[in-house]
């Protein structure tokens, strides 16, 4: 234990990478930091949905100030769009709703109207969001069966890339700013082929500068850190 000429002041922190895990929420995996780091603030820079995984970038103590500016970085992700049909929730969240013709798409197709998503466009958000709607979640009103649409907003697609086919799934690698909705995008996509479609799986690789190749499990970091800080409550 070192001497602290200012017990008063907060610690630094630290900027933690963490793989979420497929099914958990982003709160858990802040949740987990909190209880295994003892930090009394901590708070995470860019939501992951449940069905997603890949990287979270978790903030402590004095990092939590520079949680805005992660946020506004650029995003990559990887997935995968199925086509022919069409989910509420846009992905697997939900059961599909509507089937759609797919004999029509060739992989030409597909490649060439990814051109139609480059760039700054306008994109509805999921009703199955976490958007705020007279003060209630987006997903509280789609669970209660309540069919509002959410105002669009512009968004930035810097690169669309098609990366496999093996229909009736689709391959994909995207980078993106920030407040873009990958599910909306599949959508939107089946849409634009004249077909349906929702995103089946999606892992988050980049937000700005940090890797998924850097990030680590939730339980690999908790193992971590206690090895490092055998008796956290002498600190």
């Amino acid at each position: 234990m070192t001497d602290n000429p200012n017990p008063n002041a907060r610690p630094k922190g630290e900027i933690i990478l963490i793989n979420k895990p497929y099914g958990w929420t982003s709160f858990q995996a802040v949740k987990k930091i909190r209880y295994v780091t003892r930090a009394k603030k901590v708070g995470h820079a860019g939501t992951l949905d449940p069905l997603a995984s890949g990287l979270l970038i978790i903030c402590t103590e004095q990092q939590t100030k520079g949680i805005q500016a992660i946020q506004d970085a650029e995003k990559e992700y990887e997935g995968t769009i199925t086509l022919g049909a069409t989910t509420p929730s846009y992905d697997m969240e939900t059961e599909p709703n509507r089937q759609f013709p797919t004999a029509h798409i060739t992989e030409e197709l597909i490649q060439n109207t990814t051109a139609q998503f480059l760039g700054a466009i306008e994109q509805i958000p999921p009703l199955f969001s976490a958007i705020k709607v007279d003060g209630k979640r987006a997903y509280t009103l789609a669970r209660q069966g309540d069919a509002t649409v959410l105002k669009s907003r512009t968004i930035h697609i810097y690169s669309f890339e098609i990366t496999s086919i093996d229909m009736p799934n689709v391959d994909f690698r995207v980078k993106c700013s920030k407040g873009t909705y990958i599910r909306s995008l599949a959508n939107d996509f089946g849409n634009a082929l004249q077909s349906g479609a929702y995103l089946s799986r999606l892992v988050r690789t980049k937000i700005g500068e940090h890797s998924l190749n850097d990030a680590v499990l939730p339980q690999d970091f908790e193992t971590a850190w206690k090895s490092k800080n055998p008796h956290p409550e002498a600190q």
